[in-house]
């Protein structure tokens, strides 16, 4: 399966495409939606646009987001919810399912512990995905929630099935 994550972001959101059997994963794309200072709604119309060519381009089968954790700045909540909403947007119009993961998900899926830091969470990725040199943080967590997708996905897509059932 080839999968897409997103780190959504209001400035920055991160992309990450890897293709995975579950057991193995394999660097395909990544990179960053670099927002600017644009007016707010532009920005978020940037980011549903590059999601939408990004999906025509690399033809991901699915997509993991990471889910909306509460911060202490409710309007820096409300901006990352509308980030991910241009995201999730832009993904469901092309047909792609999508798949929601905590941050803590994502950390204990690819670092083995939930509370894990950042530099961390790069580590792992560049460990898992044979990369080298500098990863920038946002491409690392776009690719930390492919890969924590790949790791427990399976599990998660079963579970939708029976819900539907």
């Amino acid at each position: 399966m080839r999968i897409l994550g997103i780190d959504p972001g209001s400035r920055i959101t991160g992309i990450g495409i890897i293709d995975s059997d579950g057991r193995y994963s394999q660097h395909v794309h990544s990179t960053c939606i670099r927002l600017g200072n644009d007016p707010f709604p532009i920005r978020l119309g940037k980011i549903y646009k590059e999601i939408e060519l990004i999906i025509r381009e690399y033809q991901p089968t699915q997509m993991a987001i990471e889910d909306v954790f509460l911060s202490n700045n409710p309007s820096s909540a409300l901006k990352l919810g509308q980030a991910r909403g241009a995201a999730i947007c832009a993904t469901v119009m092309q047909n792609v399912p999508v798949f929601e993961y905590s941050a803590r998900e994502i950390k204990q899926a690819v670092v083995g512990k939930g509370n894990a830091d950042k530099s961390q969470v790069q580590h792992m990725v560049k460990l898992l995905l044979n990369l080298s040199g500098k990863l920038q943080s946002d491409t690392a967590d776009g690719l930390a929630i492919a890969l924590s997708h790949a790791h427990v996905g399976s599990t998660k897509i079963r579970l939708q099935e029976a819900l539907l059932k």
